[in-house]
């Protein structure tokens, strides 16, 4: 093997050539990939226990998704939709329009990532209510953007140095359980925020994940849910729904939000909509999202020819695949294997998400307030050095979280949990 192809040379030429501040979890560099499986450039096999942050739901390289970009490329790659537009951008939308939750009428915009989903929905949600404030939730996580790091609540790694953010942003507990955090306490923050920091008057939106992704995995409750609804409706604030995580069939459900049974205002889509392409979109009730002004929205890249044909694709095999159904039997196969290892290692804590949005919190001794990044840290580690890819996550550093490819094979999905449990068994040694 020439010195060149190996990951170690990589990672001497990333090192002279890539800025510091792009984290790197695992210094291995990936040749090819096929559904849940990574080769790496000295043919190393990796199972996919993170989908590159939840982006592959419908697997690596999946054959509609790659055929129909290939179709796609034959044809064009670019005109930008505001210039000559396209029909693939069009049917998308179509497409989104019908299967966000609610009765509502809806229109799309397309961009193409999650933090410009989320910038554009706060200039719709100003455009539309004449109010600047925002609400959004400690441990949210919204994007590295000015008004994405403002919103997101979390400090490290993501706001350290880079403020002033944009003003007249609130931040509210976020509820969970095993934090010591209550729907009630929530509630009660909302209402002295409303006392004490800004009237409701003046707020446009609250911005709130259904379950948090870079938080931990905590999911807000259908009661939780419809009281923001009602709070939201009773002083004409919107509600904006962050799904760039939790969607397309992560959670068990085509969007987090549908358990609840709440029509959001706004909803913010990424991450798996495209199987892999950059695309991001902002899909809300028709009358707010028409509130921008012509030439208000848009951008160069934003709604790429080949993202949409690869949208498509990803929409018919969520479908054909029932990948909701999968992500069901996936999450249940996880939870399973988890609550087994739990019995046996008090360094487990919790154990939660819906569908196969898991999570396991680690702690010291079973103890909620005790909780264990060092182990975390090594775990994540010890699971690289023996071929899986997992991620952390959570506000206090301790937790791990699965997003595998929904369309991996129950016996990969098995045999990435065995190195979950061997590499656990050599972190606690």
């Amino acid at each position: 093997m020439s010195h060149s192809s190996n990951n170690q040379s990589w990672q001497a030429r990333r090192e002279a050539a890539v800025v510091q501040g792009v984290g790197t979890l695992l210094p291995v560099f990936i040749d090819r990939a096929q559904n849940a499986e990574l080769w790496d450039v000295e043919g190393n096999r990796y199972i996919d226990f993170a989908s590159g942050i939840a982006v592959l739901n419908t697997g690596h390289n999946h054959p509609k998704v790659v055929a129909a970009v290939r179709a796609q490329l034959e044809k064009f790659s670019h005109t930008c939709f505001q210039v000559t537009p396209y029909s693939g951008y069009i049917e998308l939308a179509e497409k989104l329009n019908d299967l966000v939750p609610g009765p509502t009428p809806k229109r799309t915009l397309f961009l193409s990532t999650g933090a410009e989903a989320v910038e554009n929905a706060i200039k719709i949600a100003r455009a539309h209510t004449g109010r600047s404030g925002t609400i959004a939730f400690k441990g949210g996580f919204h994007g590295r953007t000015m008004m994405g790091m403002a919103l997101t609540g979390k400090v490290v790694p993501y706001k350290t140095g880079f403020g002033p953010f944009p003003g007249e942003v609130y931040h509210l507990p976020f509820p969970a359980d095993y934090l010591g955090v209550s729907e009630a306490d929530a509630l009660a923050a909302l209402d002295l925020c409303f006392s004490a920091d800004i009237e409701p008057a003046r707020v446009a939106a609250i911005i709130i994940e259904p379950v948090q992704g870079e938080g931990g995995f905590y999911a807000a409750s259908p009661s939780f849910l419809q009281r923001l609804r009602q709070i939201c409706d009773q002083h004409g604030i919107l509600l904006i729904c962050d799904e760039i995580q939790t969607g397309f069939c992560r959670t068990g459900k085509t969007f987090a939000t549908e358990y609840s049974g709440v029509e959001p205002d706004i909803m913010t889509l990424a991450k798996s909509l495209a199987g892999g392409f950059p695309l991001s979109a902002v899909v809300g009730k028709a009358d707010i999202m028409n509130s921008a002004k012509p030439g208000g929205l848009g951008g160069t890249y934003a709604g790429s020819p080949i993202a949409c044909a690869a949208a498509l694709a990803v929409l018919e095999v969520i479908e054909e695949e029932r990948l909701n159904q999968k992500a069901q039997a996936q999450g249940e196969q996880i939870k399973t294997r988890l609550l087994q290892l739990a019995e046996r290692f008090d360094c487990i804590g919790n154990i939660r998400g819906p569908g196969a949005m898991v999570a396991m919190e680690l702690v010291k001794e079973r103890d909620a307030t005790r909780p264990d990044p060092d182990l975390t840290k090594r775990l994540v580690a010890e699971a690289g050095k023996r071929g899986l890819v997992l991620l952390a996550c959570g506000v206090r550093g301790n937790v791990i979280r699965f997003l595998a490819p929904l369309t991996a094979p129950a016996a990969i999905v098995d045999e990435g949990l065995d190195l979950l449990e061997q590499s656990l068994l050599a972190s606690l040694a």
